[in-house]
């Protein structure tokens, strides 16, 4: 199951995908975190360092890690660029290879959601940050773009491993607050939008989905022998879109819904 979870984030250019269409959003869980100098981090599911990054770039101490290292290479040489220093580890966020109390932040940028089982995340986070230190998250909503992106694919999606919750539940409050239970205090969550306006077109948008984004090329991977499946997904992708976007004639634009959490472990 992990070596299948793996190879779906490695396929396309999810470092794209960062880049162009959210790239605002790691720095925003890093100031709604209060990082600072000296301030160890740890970022779960960093990908390509997103959040990551920006927290290295205010001096504080920062470990990213992931359970696709193949991510790290384009997360190095952006960290080159920004004359940054940070560690990479490759790590399961379902079971974070460090010590109890080692972190004073742990943060998650759209990226522990994905992880299949989230009582085990939530835990994991919960046990590797400092009583008093600061656990953060953004993670889609279930009611957002990317939880109805998800919603559209899933009739043509390869069955989720046993016991896996969809990603985007991470995005309800009274699931993230059943998850960390009594054991966080100062909870703070509220949704927030960004615009995702990389391409002009809905049809220019589905294609860079399906060039670029794991899940989507897994969907149609998927149903690769079935030509008429196929045709099914790329018209009702191409709907979603369409119903979407927020734009006009000119130039398209959509809007996704996220939940940003922060909360203090007791």
């Amino acid at each position: 199951m992990k070596a299948k979870h793996r190879a779906l984030w490695a396929s396309g250019d999810y470092p794209a995908v960062a880049a162009e269409l959210i790239p605002g959003l790691g720095p925003e869980l890093v100031r709604a975190c209060g990082v600072r100098a000296g301030d160890r981090v740890l970022d779960v599911a960093a990908g390509s360092g997103n959040a990551a990054i920006p927290a290295a770039a205010l001096g504080a101490v920062v470990t990213a890690s992931d359970l696709t290292p193949e991510l790290f290479d384009a997360g190095r040489r952006i960290a080159a660029e920004r004359g940054v220093d940070l560690e990479w580890v490759e790590a399961d966020a379902e079971a974070l290879p460090f010590a109890d109390d080692s972190f004073d932040i742990v943060m998650s940028c759209v990226g522990a959601m994905f992880a299949p089982h989230h009582q085990e995340t939530a835990d994991e986070m919960v046990r590797v940050v400092r009583p008093g230190g600061t656990i953060g998250m953004i993670n889609w909503t279930p009611q957002g773009f990317i939880g109805n992106l998800f919603a559209t694919m899933k009739p043509y999606a390869p069955p989720p491993p046993p016991g896996a919750s969809p990603p985007p539940r991470w995005g309800d409050e009274e699931h993230v607050r059943g998850l960390f239970g009594d054991r966080v205090a100062e909870e703070n969550m509220r949704r927030q939008t960004v615009r995702l306006e990389h391409c002009a077109t809905a049809a220019e948008f589905r294609e860079y989905w399906k060039r670029n984004y794991g899940p989507t090329i897994a969907a149609y991977k998927f149903n690769a022998d079935d030509p008429q499946r196929v045709e099914a997904l790329d018209a009702d992708f191409l709907a979603f879109l369409e119903k979407w976007n927020n734009g006009d004639d000119t130039r398209a634009f959509w809007e996704a819904e996220y939940l940003l959490v922060t909360a203090v472990k007791r």
